[in-house]
């Protein structure tokens, strides 16, 4: 399992696990947070416009704010780094030329 240096991977409790479970541990260096911007800024944008926004009561309401803005994201949100796509539709339409040529 590959994660940044963070305290919740860098625990005891998670380190113990990981082992019992025999999972090769590997980290990133310090301060490398620019390794994982896409997928820092990805979990940021989910917490402050999903998860925060809701009072959430149990696990089953998490999975479906999850869920929902998941789908949202790549479905229905278009991005800049792909022409103002939808991650879907540039893939999708990415994958569909790949199998033509």
């Amino acid at each position: 399992m590959n994660t940044d240096q963070g305290s919740q991977y860098t625990g005891a409790g998670c380190i113990t696990t990981l082992t019992k479970a025999e999972i090769k541990i590997s980290m990133n260096e310090r301060r490398r947070y620019l390794d994982n911007i896409f997928i820092e800024r990805l979990w940021r944008l989910l917490k402050q416009l999903a998860v925060y926004s809701h009072e959430i009561t149990n696990s089953f309401q998490t999975k479906k704010i999850i869920d929902d803005w998941l789908d949202l994201y790549n479905s229905e949100r278009p991005h800049t780094a792909f022409d103002k796509k939808t991650p879907n539709a540039a893939y999708f339409n990415h994958t569909e030329i790949r199998k033509a040529a």
